[in-house]
């Protein structure tokens, strides 16, 4: 991946509010010609320690990814507000922009 692509890929992850959400693919929308999966992979390599809010970032149907952080990432949004509805998904509301 580009080194612009991927700057421009953190660079939106981090404009993120809180209590909002967006997805793989509205991120790469954002972008000079990355892929949602070029998006997930971005996350997938961020460094331990590092402060952007990943968890912010879910799949277009409004769900959690299936991945080994998902369980971190349901609580971290939950702790900003975020409700998941009966089948797992977040209001279309919260998505951003």
């Amino acid at each position: 991946m580009k080194t612009l692509v991927r700057e421009q890929i953190l660079t939106i992850i981090a404009a993120i509010p809180a209590g909002r959400v967006t997805s793989y693919g509205r991120i790469a929308a954002m972008t000079d010609g990355a892929s949602a999966r070029q998006v997930a992979r971005a996350l997938r390599d961020l460094p331990e320690g590092h402060e952007l809010p990943w968890f912010r970032v879910v799949s277009a149907s409004r769900k959690l990814a299936d991945h080994g952080g998902a369980d971190e990432q349901r609580r971290r949004l939950i702790d900003e507000g975020i409700a998941f509805d009966q089948r797992g998904r977040i209001a279309a509301e919260r998505f951003w922009p």
